[in-house]
């Protein structure tokens, strides 16, 4: 078997506890679009999602591609080639995975109220390296939605056994007193890190980057019809557990904004009219790297790692030495370690978000 000098990667949706999904449907040209349990679709996943109850549906957020005419699993791939995929440092400190997971996300309606562990957290008490840092891009919001928004941190900080009762007797009115929303628009970058209470509203399309784990907890037990097992409310665990993941500190949506909000950096000029900016790096998180590259014309793109590309606008090729794909806004692909160069070319212009794995 051969390692492709790109590799493309078809839709990869998962089961969520919350709606959306339609836009997600419009891009895979679908005959009928629509929303359903089916909102986010995970992109070179290495990661299994925790979906209590579909414990059956085997390798559920685990990325599929296929492989000289047969279909396997990417972390299979991945296993076999580890320095040809990934590269030699990296599978030496990670394994053979890419430590960090991307989604498209699309939502119908908000989401719970959630809150994600910090590394830390998850390595003191859920057995793992890896906690939950992620981080948005929103790409684009549904025209009925006014004003699309989010919730990120609290505003008005509760006493933590009034939030607790609040919780238990699932008071909503009280727990969304604590937040106010924060209007997001497309082009927008932000993080948030473990320990955050957030939320994302309805109508909002984006690509989320995070640490590689499905661990949350969710303070809502209901969302868009759908009543929470009491097993993913907590993670299997009490109320108390659940709180104690929750950073408790009081944010005005004006300090939300100037601490978890980036502005994008340009750190390469190709031409004229192709530019290259960083969205995420290691000032920002240690977790993972974000880049946006806007191109028009042709251009070489190199990196000292592998990458996940997703074509966020517009149209072009991309090519190696021995193939070239045609790619569309939607599509993703993943450029293994061993392809040390790629031509990417657009008449029309494109952008395309570019994911990379901790420095």
């Amino acid at each position: 078997m051969k390692v492709p000098g790109i590799i493309q990667l078809p839709p990869n949706r998962v089961w969520r506890t919350y709606l959306g999904g339609k836009t997600l449907d419009i891009l895979e040209k679908k005959e009928d679009p629509a929303d359903n349990h089916y909102p986010e679709d995970w992109i070179a996943s290495t990661t299994k999602a925790n979906n209590k109850g579909r414990e059956n549906c085997v390798g559920e957020g685990l990325s599929r591609i296929e492989q000289e005419g047969q279909e396997i699993f990417l972390k299979d791939l991945f296993a076999e080639f580890p320095e040809e995929t990934l590269g030699a440092k990296h599978t030496h400190k990670y394994g053979a995975n890419t430590q960090f997971l991307v989604k498209f996300l699309d939502s119908a309606v908000r989401l719970h109220i959630q809150c994600h562990p910090t590394a830390e957290f998850a390595k003191r008490y859920l057995n793992s390296p890896s906690g939950k840092t992620e981080a948005y891009v929103i790409l684009k919001t549904r025209e009925e939605v006014k004003n699309p928004y989010v919730y990120l941190g609290f505003q008005h900080l509760p006493p933590k056994e009034e939030f607790k009762n609040a919780i238990v007797q699932q008071n909503l009115d009280r727990i969304l007193s604590c937040f106010e929303k924060i209007p997001v628009r497309p082009g927008e970058v932000f993080i948030v890190p473990g320990g955050l209470p957030h939320a994302i509203g309805e109508g909002v399309f984006m690509v989320e980057i995070m640490e590689p784990t499905d661990f949350v907890v969710r303070i809502e037990f209901e969302r868009g019809g759908y009543v929470l097992p009491e097993e993913a409310r907590f993670m299997e665990r009490g109320v108390d557990f659940g709180l104690s993941m929750f950073q408790f500190d009081q944010r005005s949506v004006e300090e939300v904004r100037k601490q978890n909000f980036i502005q994008p950096k340009v750190i390469h000029r190709y031409n004229d009219s192709s530019n290259e900016y960083s969205l995420m790096d290691e000032q920002v998180s240690h977790c993972f790297r974000v880049k946006k590259l806007c191109l028009a014309g042709r251009l070489i793109k190199k990196e000292e790692s592998f990458y996940i590309g997703i074509v966020t606008q517009g149209a072009g090729t991309i090519s190696t030495h021995d193939l070239t794909h045609e790619v569309r806004t939607g599509d993703k692909f993943f450029v293994p370690f061993q392809t040390d160069r790629v031509q990417i070319e657009s008449q029309e212009g494109m952008e395309i978000l570019i994911a990379l794995p901790p420095e």
